[in-house]
Formats: structure tokens, C-alpha cells, sequence
């Protein structure tokens, strides 16, 4: 829950405990629905075809009741034990992704914007949590988690581009494969400005810009190389930092803004 450590304000364990249980029932909630959707589609795909639904270890009915029960107790305990700003972002994140984001991956490759929006919307409910509004460093924090995600999954859909075809998934990888190495740059680059602005909102200290810059370079490293050259070998790379880049910036941000806070005192 890095949006609610870094968030401003007081902040309590039990508040932190009672987003955490209501993002991951959310969670929970649009991962059945978006399963229940695409039953026959990840029976076709050598990634998906363990799922539970898939390979028919588990009814239809009953991951579409589990998927309505988390549904209703997560926003059920964000709104009433968090606050309704939490509660409102939670039902968007279950919306986004499963009414919006599945049914759009086999209609065009804007799926994959919509999917980097469903997966900022965690650390804003976290800093909402908190902070009980979403300022400026919301945003900024959000923007650095959508970004993010192209690298990590352009690079990721590359590697699995024949399951997506097969599975007829309207994927930047399968029908734009160029685009798709260029857009993972294009958002590996944009983490630069937006970590920048983090110290300029006063959120954390200057030596951020130093160290957030270091894993940011090379991100955009791994990325460039992917752009010249997109082959499996590239794409894995790019796919791997991105795993080890994400909790080590946020890890980064969370010590400079303790860093910072300890400056003001």
C-alpha cells in the first residue's frame, strides 16, 4: 500500500489494514469477473489454460458468486471503515477492468490504456485512504504506476504475442509489433519527469531526482534496446527490470519522503 505511506497526514494500522482488505477483495472481485468472461478464450492459451475456470476445477456459478460477494465486501468495508472517496475507486477499478478493459482486448489495442489506468487506480485509493482527497502527488503517484505498465506489459505480450493471436486478442504486440516497442519506450522515458516531480511537490527530497534517475535510466536502457531490435531476448530483459524497478522505486520514494519529513520537523 505505497500511495497510503506516501500519502500526507496521519496515518493508523487499522485504516491501513481495512484498505488493504478492501483493495484485495476489489482486487479479487475483478480478476473472477474478468476469468468468467474469458473462460474460452483462456482454455486457448498456454498461460491461462490452469485457471481454475479453464481446466473446469471450479463452476461458473460459483466464480461468478465469489466475484459479486468479494465485490460487495470490499467496497462495502472501504466505505464504511476507510471513506467513500476509497469506496467510489474501488467500484471504478471493478468496472475498468472487467466491464471495460476485457471485453475491449479482442475489439482494438487501446485496451491495453485502459488496462495501465485500472492498475493506477490501487496506489490512489491507498493515498485516499489516508489523506481522505486526491492531490497533486495522487496524480503524480498514479501517473508513475500507468506509465509503468507499458514497459512491463508490452514487453511481457511480446514474449506470449502467438497465445494472444491464437486466443484472438487484439494485443499491440500481434498487430502493431513496432508500436508496441516504441510505446514502451515512449512511457519508460515519461517515468524521468514524472519522478521528478515528486521532490518539486515537496513529497520527497531532492536526492531523489539522483537515485530515482539511476533505475529510471536503466529501465529506459532495456527499453531503447527493445525498440532497436525487438526480439524475445530484449523483450525478456525489458520484462524482468521492469519487475525489480517498480518496488525499488517505490521503496525510494517512501525512504526520501521519510528522509524529507525528518528535514521539516
Amino acid at each position: 500500500m505505497a500511495g497510503y505511506a506516501i500519502a500526507p497526514g496521519a496515518t493508523q494500522i487499522t485504516t491501513l489494514l481495512y484498505t488493504a482488505t478492501g483493495t484485495a477483495l476489489c482486487a479479487a472481485s475483478a480478476n473472477s469477473f474478468n476469468q468468467w468472461i474469458e473462460i474460452p478464450y483462456d482454455a486457448q492459451m498456454s498461460r491461462t489454460r490452469n485457471r481454475p475456470l479453464a481446466r473446469h476445477a471450479l463452476s461458473p456459478n460459483h466464480a461468478l458468486a465469489f466475484g459479486i460477494g468479494s465485490g460487495v465486501a470490499g467496497v462495502s468495508i472501504l466505505c464504511t471503515l476507510v471513506n467513500p472517496l476509497t469506496a467510489a475507486l474501488g467500484i471504478a477499478n471493478i468496472g475498468l477492468y472487467a466491464g471495460v478493459y476485457t471485453a475491449m482486448k479482442r475489439l482494438t489495442i487501446a485496451n491495453t490504456w485502459v488496462g495501465a489506468v485500472v492498475g493506477a487506480i490501487p496506489p490512489l485509493m491507498g493515498w485516499a485512504a489516508a489523506a481522505g482527497s486526491l492531490d497533486a502527488g495522487a496524480w503524480v503517484l498514479g501517473g508513475i504506476m500507468f506509465a509503468w505498465q507499458f514497459p512491463h506489459f508490452n514487453s511481457l505480450a511480446y514474449t506470449l504475442r502467438a497465445d494472444y493471436s491464437k486466443a484472438g486478442y487484439r494485443m499491440m504486440s500481434v498487430t502493431h509489433p513496432r508500436l508496441n516497442a516504441r510505446v514502451s519506450l515512449r512511457y519508460a522515458l515519461l517515468m524521468f519527469p514524472l519522478c521528478a516531480a515528486l521532490p518539486w511537490l515537496g513529497i520527497t527530497d531532492w536526492w531523489f531526482l539522483v537515485d530515482s534517475s539511476a533505475i529510471n535510466g536503466y529501465l529506459a536502457f532495456c527499453a531503447v534496446k527493445f525498440w532497436q531490435r525487438p526480439e524475445a531476448r530484449h523483450s525478456r530483459r525489458l520484462f524482468f527490470s521492469s519487475i525489480a524497478h517498480l518496488p525499488i522505486l517505490l521503496i525510494l520514494i517512501m525512504a526520501h519522503k521519510l528522509l524529507n519529513d525528518r528535514r521539516k520537523a
